[in-house]
């Protein structure tokens, strides 16, 4: 493992990172606008074991593989996109016809598969752990059982602070689930930021 100065910043970065808003932290906030806290939750959990596949994938050099053929890229890059955007546009045309009370749109269950499936087939995430990760393992070391631990642990930083979004982004959504135009448009803005993320996700490029 690495020495404890090394792991320390391991630490500090992968907090920052965690921290930082990025397309995972508006998926929630989206889910969760759209659909109540219980969907926001089962939809943080699901990216954090989606971000999981990566890590297990990464430890095994399946991403490596992956990173390292355009063509692979590409087709991941498109799945996952093209998923996103299915799921925006199901929920901009859900929104009206959902009834205002309703606790979620979708279902803990299906928003929990979702949420593993968003992770799995997001590229970037692969990216991510193969170019931030490595900088932490000690090479004189069990190389892989180090890529899962520090994985392990950023996957934890990244589903906690997720957790906390849901449960800011639910508040939120309590105070305004009476007015029923106002939640129809809510839920039609969710929509449009799940098809914004993947509209970016489309436009990725494979790092060289």
């Amino acid at each position: 493992m690495p020495d404890l100065p090394s792991f320390l910043l391991f630490l500090s970065a992968a907090l920052v990172v965690a921290l930082t808003p990025g397309p995972g932290i508006f998926y929630i906030g989206a889910r969760t606008l759209a659909g109540g806290r219980a969907e926001g939750l089962a939809s943080s959990v699901g990216l954090g074991l989606g971000g999981l596949v990566h890590v297990v994938a990464g430890a095994v050099g399946l991403s490596a593989l992956i990173m390292a053929s355009a063509e692979a890229f590409t087709a991941l890059k498109i799945a996952g996109a093209f998923y996103l955007i299915w799921l925006g546009i199901k929920t901009w045309r859900e929104a009206p016809i959902a009834a205002p009370a309703e606790v979620t749109t979708t279902g803990s269950r299906r928003a929990f598969r979702e949420g593993i499936i968003v992770e799995a087939l997001n590229p970037k995430t692969a990216a991510f752990f193969l170019a931030f990760l490595p900088q932490f393992v000690d090479p004189s070391g069990h190389v892989a059982a180090q890529f899962v631990v520090l994985g392990l642990i950023s996957v934890a930083l990244n589903t906690s602070v997720d957790l906390v979004v849901t449960v800011w982004a639910a508040k939120a959504r309590h105070g305004l689930v009476r007015r029923p135009g106002l939640v129809t448009r809510m839920r039609q803005a969710s929509g449009a930021v799940m098809c914004g993320l993947g509209g970016a996700l489309l436009l990725a490029r494979r790092a060289s």
